[in-house]
């Protein structure tokens, strides 16, 4: 006599086949969205669950057999859809008010710097040739000479980021030798990026002088020995050290450096250039150091970012003597981190609109130079256009807006947001709904409220801030 079939046992035959699934009505019209072997793969992932479900305990054949009576396979199915096509690079809405938001970018680029990285990707472009002899070039010989002309540098050359910069000015000049380093100037940033890890990863030998909060430019110099290929500070952009502090300036260092034949760096990280028609960002941001005050001090290189408070796409940029950049341009790393034709496009944009007095337009430099004044009246009309959907309680209420990426550590930029608060369910899940609209919204959670910061809303993104709280709160 056979015998009978365990709960677990039926509840796994109640699981269909993949062939009967992806024939049913539902299953098919997802195929008509996405192509079958994607839905395919979903399918198996979702049955998958199940069938863990099922092993745990968890599934028993009732609840299998509502679940199935109810759709809820395809249910489930529709939503890893939705997850998958709208996963990758998309369009975001930033209302956090972090203006160099890592998760979402960073800086924004200006139209035209992005309409000259849409031709660059489109189409043919004059990239490693010159136009006019119809011989090869170098890629970023403009480049250099726009990093010349903004900076007052004698050359400089791009990276991917500027983390590759640091990487490859460590590689160049103390790859199987030391660099000085002051301890209290060890940073770790986002990603786990620290500076010793790269300095072990170009070969390079660490040696730390000083203390926490106090390096004497004696420090340095009583560490220099014939091992010695560099000497490096680096500005501390995600933390500050107060108090009992010194530290040794770049001038000391580049004319120590002079003196004793070592090269001399100055990583600056986010790479605040001040200059004729750009914002004066600098008392706004806490003392963050100026570019052109780092290249004026006489070290042999600075390395910064091009898409932090430059304004630009993601690049780290170079500059410094001409003998030090050409020893970094013959570096066989530097051609695994240069720049491609598309990033290469944006930053020459970026920097000739810096040339010519237009820094001010350029998006991440002015929302933060905006002041709380000129914010106050787009969080009146962002809570105006709220006003008209049901189910939320709205506030304008004074607020702070941060710099982001590591940029200005602690400080706050004053500005006007609209607080909201959801008559049914929390902050958290109108959170959730909205990054999950077709045009995602990021905002902040604060005091179980969602906060709004017009700050950093651009040309059109008012509207679709909107069409999201409308798509959200039909679907709470």
């Amino acid at each position: 006599m056979a015998r009978p079939p365990t709960d677990r046992e039926s509840a796994f035959r109640l699981l269909p086949a993949m062939d009967e699934l992806l024939r049913a009505p539902r299953a098919a019209a997802l195929c008509a969205r996405a192509p079958r072997a994607l839905v395919q793969e979903l399918a198996a992932a979702e049955l998958a669950a199940w069938r863990d479900d099922i092993k745990a305990g968890r599934l028993d054949a009732a609840e299998l057999e509502a679940r199935l009576a109810a759709g809820e396979l395809f249910t489930r199915l529709e939503q890893r859809l939705a997850r998958e096509l709208g996963r990758g690079v998309v369009r975001a809405v930033n209302a956090s008010g972090v203006v160099l938001n890592t998760g979402l970018g960073r800086a924004p680029v200006h139209p035209e710097a992005a309409e000259a990285m849409r031709v660059a990707a489109e189409s043919y472009c004059v990239l490693e040739v010159d136009r006019w002899s119809g011989e090869r070039n170098q890629r970023d010989d403009y480049l250099s000479d726009l990093l010349r002309r903004l900076t007052g540098a004698e050359a400089g050359i791009g990276v991917n980021n500027n983390a590759g910069a640091v990487l490859l000015l460590f590689s160049t000049f103390a790859q199987g030798r030391s660099a000085i380093v002051s301890r209290g100037e060890l940073v770790e940033i986002g990603g786990s990026f620290r500076v010793p890890n790269v300095m072990e990863r170009a070969g390079a030998e660490l040696v730390e002088v000083g203390t926490t909060n106090r390096t004497r430019l004696a420090d340095y110099a009583s560490a220099i020995d014939a091992r010695t290929g560099l000497l490096i500070k680096v500005h501390t952009s995600n933390f500050r050290v107060v108090g009992f502090t010194e530290e040794a300036t770049a001038d000391e260092l580049a004319r120590l450096g002079r003196e004793r034949g070592v090269t001399s760096a100055y990583d600056l990280g986010s790479g605040l250039w001040e200059g004729d028609g750009a914002p004066a960002l600098a008392p706004l941001l806490g003392g963050e150091p100026l570019l052109l005050d780092a290249v004026k001090s006489g070290v042999d290189v600075v390395t910064f970012s091009g898409d932090k408070l430059l304004g630009g796409p993601q690049a780290g940029l170079l500059v410094g003597r001409r003998a030090t950049i050409a020893a970094l341009r013959k570096n066989p790393l530097y051609r695994a981190l240069r720049l491609d034709k598309v990033a290469l496009a944006g930053l020459e944009k970026t920097l000739e609109l810096l040339l010519a007095g237009r820094g001010a337009e350029l998006p991440a430099r002015a929302m933060l130079a905006a002041t709380a004044n000129e914010l106050r009246p787009r969080a009146e009309e962002l809570q105006r256009a709220l006003s008209a959907l049901p189910g939320l309680a709205l506030e304008l209420v004074s607020e702070g807006s941060q710099p982001g990426s590591g940029s200005a550590p602690g400080v706050l930029l004053p500005t006007w947001a609209v607080r909201v608060r959801p008559a049914r369910g929390s902050a958290g899940a109108l959170a959730a709904r909205l990054r999950a609209a077709p045009v995602p919204v990021f905002t902040r959670v604060q005091d179980d409220a969602v906060l709004l910061d017009p700050r950093t809303l651009l040309p059109g993104d008012l509207e679709r801030l909107v069409d999201a709280f409308r798509g959200a709160l039909a679907g709470s």
